[in-house]
């Protein structure tokens, strides 16, 4: 389900950093003197949410079973709680389809009060304000948390009677600047990232290495330490030796484990893959134990897989999002905006093409994905630092976000700290390369900085195309 904000790390500097000109905007029928700005969220049809195409029927069923699980709201009697951030997959990655990311209006807000729930809405938790999960950065002896603290609890229900549990003291640890957030990563075209082999990631590791060591780009793979085993072969999954590659820091593996992991932490719902509850008090427990499982004497496939195996499949057939090719600002202006964002060094991270390897599914073999993203952990500075470890990726690590379908978005960065794209690049900039802690994204900012208004608005206008 994708930073310290306002509470964890200061970020004073990175607005007045912004290096604006007075130049000549042009539009396919006008000109005028401005400064470029976010054109805003991209109208008209979504151009998401719909399965990839080429599946054969049986895996459309797949699909189409799986989308139905991921849209369903769960109540107490199919293990929801006893403490969890929202009751379904599909209210957290809504925008602008089902699949996506935090929608205009939060979910969470009217959820905690469903049923005669008691919850009081954090503050950082807002009607028009993105879905976000919360994270303490370190426990109270001062050692590493880290840790989803959910937001809510089944205390109060009409489905729940007798349990008492308290929502943690979120007004405490934002005063002790403990507190960060995430907001859910969007799912479209996961099964393409998938299915590209780990060997296509480090050969674009370690593509354009000249330009990239002359930039501070140093990019990493990741990989999940499974019950702190360590591997031998650094950056690699800590049992198998691959390349983890979803979630906000690269922290988790596959689809599965995501779903897994997203059903127990987010919904509260265990799972054959983690089959603890969160919270054992006894008298919040309504539902036998993994809550959701495979029914091993169900007749057809769909009705025997799990929940998870559910999501899983619909993330995998689900199509990536369509590029408009004329808005916003036109066809001439996204072309040159799609041939700046190269020349000053944003696709040596954000890298704009992939292919996927020999996958048992037809639909994924071999494909073009144009996913704008290395799937690397890069160390982003002090002002996006979260302050948290997943994996390897440490506390100012994080994943190169996917750029297809940010012309959608809402809300930008790990923790939705913004809804203006502009904002969002210039935050990509802090700290000092002269010391040594720098983002490794200063000097693409600088040369964005440098380009003129026009130039700008055309790098803009070519990510909300996508």
């Amino acid at each position: 389900m994708n930073g310290k904000l306002l509470y964890a790390v200061p970020i004073a500097g990175l607005i007045g950093s912004f290096l604006f000109q007075t130049d000549i905007v042009s539009s396919q029928t006008f000109q005028s003197t401005s400064r470029a700005h976010d054109p805003g969220v991209r109208g008209g049809d979504p151009g998401a949410g719909d399965p990839i195409p080429g599946l054969t029927p049986g895996q459309l069923a797949f699909f189409n079973a799986g989308k139905e699980e991921f849209e369903e709201a769960e109540g107490v009697a199919e293990g929801l709680g006893p403490t969890m951030n929202l009751d379904s997959c599909g209210g957290c990655h809504a925008q602008p389809a089902v699949g996506g990311t935090s929608p205009a209006v939060n979910p969470q807000v009217a959820f905690a009060r469903q049923l005669g729930a008691n919850n009081k809405v954090p503050p950082f938790i807002s009607a028009n304000g993105p879905v976000r999960e919360a994270r303490f950065v370190k426990n109270p002896d001062g050692t590493p948390d880290g840790g989803v603290h959910a937001l809510f609890t089944i205390t109060g229900r009409t489905d729940a009677a007798g349990c008492r549990l308290a929502q943690p003291d979120f007004e405490r640890q934002l005063a002790n600047h403990n507190v960060i957030f995430r907001i859910p990563t969007p799912v479209f075209g996961a099964g393409l990232i998938e299915q590209i082999p780990d060997t296509a990631i480090l050969a674009n590791q370690a593509s354009g290495a000249a330009q990239k060591r002359e930039l501070g780009i140093r990019g990493r793979p990741n990989f999940a330490i499974s019950g702190r085993t360590i591997s031998g072969q650094a950056n690699n999954n800590g049992n198998d030796g691959t390349v983890a590659r979803f979630g906000w820091k690269a922290q988790n593996k596959s689809l599965l484990l995501f779903s897994g992991e997203a059903y127990n932490v987010e919904m509260g719902i265990t799972n054959e893959l983690f089959q603890t509850e969160r919270d054992e008090t006894p008298s919040c427990q309504f539902a036998k134990v993994p809550n959701n499982t495979t029914n091993t004497e169900a007749a057809t496939p769909l009705e025997a897989i799990s929940a998870i195996e559910k999501f899983a499949f619909f993330q995998r057939f689900l199509a990536p999002p369509m590029q408009s090719p004329d808005k916003p600002g036109g066809s001439h202006s996204i072309g040159r905006g799609r041939t700046l964002f190269t020349s000053i060094g944003c696709a040596l991270c954000h890298t704009p093409m992939m292919r996927t390897g020999n996958s048992t599914v037809a639909a994924l073999r071999h494909r073009i994905v144009n996913l704008y993203s290395d799937l690397l952990i890069h160390d982003m500075g002090p002002g996006l630092a979260d302050g948290v470890s997943q994996g390897q990726a440490g506390p100012r690590e994080f994943r190169t976000a996917p750029l297809w379908g940010l012309g959608q978005r809402i809300f930008f960065l790990h923790d939705g700290r913004t809804s203006d794209l502009l904002v969002a690049i210039q935050q990509h900039h802090s700290g000092s390369n002269r010391d040594g802690e720098g983002s490794e994204a200063n000097r693409i900012i600088m040369n964005f900085n440098s380009l003129t208004e026009n130039q700008k608005q055309d790098i803009l206008n070519f990510l909300r195309s996508l």
